[in-house]
């Protein structure tokens, strides 16, 4: 064992050493900004990590978009307008979702390559859960009964990311994600994610609403001979068996996997749901005799290599009279870049990447430019906007930290590419209950909305509420964003009027502060308005995409603070916890303080303030050791050293909290 822990050792020092390592900035590498921690095999590993969290995004997909209908011709009928009974057309959505498996595994290989080989970001990207629903049900609708073609939406998908492009290049997207107020940002993806749910849990997920005429969200899941010509239930809801087989296999065990954090713990459930639903005479069947025999003789075929049938760029229509189209345009292009910006920065500060005084993160520019020109390339294949995927934490905390990460999640894509029969015949309830519990992860994001002030609140909960129950992501955004203008601009208004005597209670104290460019510190150097290696092209170097030696000493040192400022406000959530875990023990020793707080009135009174004030540094020496830690750990100490003495530092009595924060008399 120890001769292979040598070997492996070994190889992780030569690559360092090498030109790979300096490219990718490996830990022990000549680049002058290595990322510590970072380890040939262990990017390796975690690349398949993302992989394996990721993975569920190509039938996924392949399940949302192909129910759009794509470029398949409807019949319309007053009886069966969706076509959902025409046999024809439903053979044509089958082939539809074939082709957008192949769609979906090319262009996550392709963008996820990209991003590691050309950023160095150990991030994963693929069509975006979210934007891929509106594009479906929104934009061109449930088997085209939408307000846009099929057509017309690839092309508004084809010129957003030509404008993403642009925008990237001038450094503009970047800034643009900075003027987002932060409870709109917070409250779209809370919205979606509540959007993920509804589909997840519709017909097109496991089917547990969506049964009846008289209630929007009535209750589904009754066998097939139970609907009725508009696949509406006339009775035995909830008795189809793989509602709950979709329920218990794919739902509850994917939580409980996730409970234990099991990496991989959204594929797997999805897997054991379609590999039930596989054999032909179970009551759970994906193929029935009959209708089944044609998916069942291409599932046959197992490893096979797909090729487009009906995608390609033929479908592009760029009709951009139509003010529908640019409607849709302009949601993409909000949705992506609170999506996509958001998620790069969060990734880029778990990967220990982000300067929190500029709000910039090393290779920005290039992973913006990555993201929008994958955006059009996947238009060309019929794809909804691409965006990195938040699986990629999975990937980031097993160690990956470089591009390395993100090349090997691209090479498990592209062995997809060969397998395309298995993963087209993945059923819906083995999928619905992902997107539910994909759409509770973002839902988390509301904890962080300002709800104490009714400007920020009301605005916030309006995007939360209409896009699951209006179905549309657009209306949420205009109709909050519209309620959010009026509620911050009216108040100011009357306040400019009544010079400053009218103003609404919590606006300097509770309202959420608000400027163009946010996460700025003093402290750093102003920003040029242009990426700094496109000012270098304009002034005439040669060598523009090189950083100064001043850029990359002021990168680290942003880096060291962005990572001293997480790391204390996680020791901070910890003793929150640990207080709260604890109520009796708190109790007491904010008994213990307020003792000790009049025993310090009481020796102040009789002129022994300088031994109390002794005592007080003392108890100051915990509050400040979670900061020299973690100063420490960023020099002469290790990164578990460092972690250990934020946990202990974190562990302070109240007393000390309450002695800190006495004034010393004069």
């Amino acid at each position: 064992m120890s001769r292979f822990s040598n070997s492996i050792a070994n190889l992780n020092e030569r690559v360092a050493k090498s030109s790979i390592g300096s490219y990718f900035r490996l830990d022990g590498s000549s680049h002058p900004l290595a990322r510590t921690g970072s380890v040939f095999t262990t990017e390796i590993r975690a690349g398949l990590v993302t992989a394996a969290a990721m993975l569920y995004i190509i039938s996924v997909n392949a399940s949302i978009l192909s129910a759009s209908g794509g470029p398949c011709v409807c019949p319309r009928t007053a009886e069966d307008f969706a076509c959902d009974n025409d046999p024809e057309y439903l053979q044509c959505v089958d082939v539809l979702r074939r082709d957008y498996v192949t769609a979906t595994s090319a262009i996550a290989t392709i963008a996820t390559f990209l991003m590691g080989f050309l950023a160095n970001m150990p991030l994963g990207l693929a069509p975006g859960l979210g934007v891929n629903a509106y594009f479906a049900f929104s934009v061109v609708g449930y088997h085209g009964t939408g307000s846009t073609a099929y057509g017309s939406a690839l092309g508004a998908v084809f010129l957003e990311g030509l404008i993403f492009f642009v925008l990237s290049v001038f450094g503009l997207r970047q800034w643009l994600g900075r003027i987002l107020p932060r409870s709109i940002s917070l409250a779209t993806g809370v919205g979606i994610g509540l959007f993920l749910a509804i589909i997840g849990l519709g017909p097109n997920g496991i089917g547990v609403i969506g049964g009846n005429y008289s209630d929007l969200v009535g209750l589904g899941g009754c066998p097939a001979q139970f609907k009725d010509e508009n696949g509406y239930c006339t009775g035995h809801v909830l008795q189809d068996p793989r509602v709950w087989l979709g329920v218990f296999l794919g739902g509850i065990l994917t939580a409980l996997l996730m409970l234990y954090r099991v990496r991989g713990a959204l594929l797997i459930p999805i897997l054991l749901v379609a590999i039930a639903s596989w054999p032909r005479n179970s009551g759970v069947t994906l193929f029935p005799h009959g209708d089944g025999d044609s998916n069942f003789d291409f599932f046959k075929k197992v490893a096979t290599w797909h090729s487009f049938e009906l995608l390609g760029p033929k479908n592009i229509d760029f009709n951009y009279g139509d003010g529908k189209v640019w409607l849709a345009l302009i949601s993409f292009l909000y949705i992506d870049i609170m999506d996509t910006t958001g998620t790069l920065y969060s990734m880029s500060r778990y990967a220990g990447l982000l300067d929190d005084r500029t709000g910039n993160f090393e290779g920005s520019s290039i992973a913006f430019l990555v993201d929008a020109g994958c955006i059009t390339i996947g238009s060309l294949m019929g794809l909804s906007p691409s965006t990195a995927f938040i699986e990629s934490a999975s990937g980031i905390g097993e160690g990956g930290k470089t591009g390395l990460t993100a090349m090997t999640t691209a090479t498990v894509f592209f062995l997809s590419l060969f397998f395309a029969p298995i993963f087209a015949s993945i059923p819906g309830w083995a999928t619905g209950s992902t997107l539910f519990i994909v759409g509770s992860m973002m839902a988390k994001n509301a904890v962080d909305i300002s709800w104490d002030w009714a400007g920020d609140a009301i605005p916030a909960f309006i995007i939360i509420a209409v896009i699951p129950f209006s179905f549309n992501i657009s209306y949420g955004l205009i109709a909050g964003i519209i309620t959010w203008m009026i509620l911050h601009n009216v108040p100011l208004l009357i306040k400019y009027i009544s010079g400053g005597r009218i103003v609404p209670p919590g606006w300097e104290t509770e309202k959420e502060p608000y400027q163009l460019i946010r996460n700025k510190d003093d402290s750093a150097p102003a920003p040029p308005l242009f990426p700094p290696w496109l000012v270098k092209l304009l002034r005439g170097e040669k060598q523009f995409w090189k950083m100064t030696d001043e850029e990359i000493a002021d990168l680290k040192k942003g880096r060291t603070l962005t990572a001293i400022r997480t790391r204390r406000a996680a020791a901070q959530r910890q003793r929150d916890r640990d207080e709260m875990r604890n109520p009796s023990k708190m109790l007491e020793e904010f008994e213990r303080a307020e003792a000790e707080k009049e025993a310090f009135d009481e020796a102040a009174e009789d002129g022994s303030a300088g031994d109390a004030s002794s005592t007080r540094k003392g108890g100051r020496a915990g509050s400040v050791r979670d900061v020299n830690a973690l100063e420490g750990g960023l020099g002469g100490l290790n990164e578990r050293q460092a972690r250990v003495e934020v946990q202990h530092g974190a562990r302070r009595s109240l007393s000390q909290v309450a002695m800190d924060r006495k004034p010393r008399p004069e």
